[in-house]
């Protein structure tokens, strides 16, 4: 397992963007899928995006394909969430994790970061 620190949440109002960073500590990032997942008030966690370990493929949920996209940076050893045109329903703490294989699900990631909370006032 890897621990990952989380950054760069905050509040927002809809329509504006935020950017979120995910960094390792002590290991690389570059053998893992990583990928962010949210948790809304009062609701489960659900998965937002993913990247492969090289970086080839890229996975979104439907509610923010074309808004949200993920990258990572194997110099700087951070993967990123810039989020564009958000919307309150965007509220939610979000989560880095990463994983052994190209997966959207839960389960198939090992390690997390401690969440960072995202604001999105209408």
């Amino acid at each position: 397992q890897v621990q990952l620190v989380e950054s760069g949440g905050g509040l927002v109002q809809a329509g504006g963007s935020l950017s979120l960073s995910c960094a390792p500590s002590g290991r690389t990032l570059n053998s893992y899928t990583m990928g962010w997942f949210r948790q809304p008030p009062g609701k489960e966690r659900e998965f937002v995006a993913a990247s492969s370990w090289t970086g080839d493929s890229t996975y979104y949920a439907d509610s923010v394909k074309g808004r949200f996209t993920i990258s990572r940076d194997s110099a700087m050893n951070t993967v990123y969430l810039q989020m564009n045109s958000l919307k309150p329903e965007d509220t939610a703490v979000y989560y880095c994790a990463a994983g052994g294989i190209d997966s959207t699900y839960e389960a198939d990631f090992a390690s997390w970061g401690q969440g960072t909370q995202v604001t999105v006032s209408s």
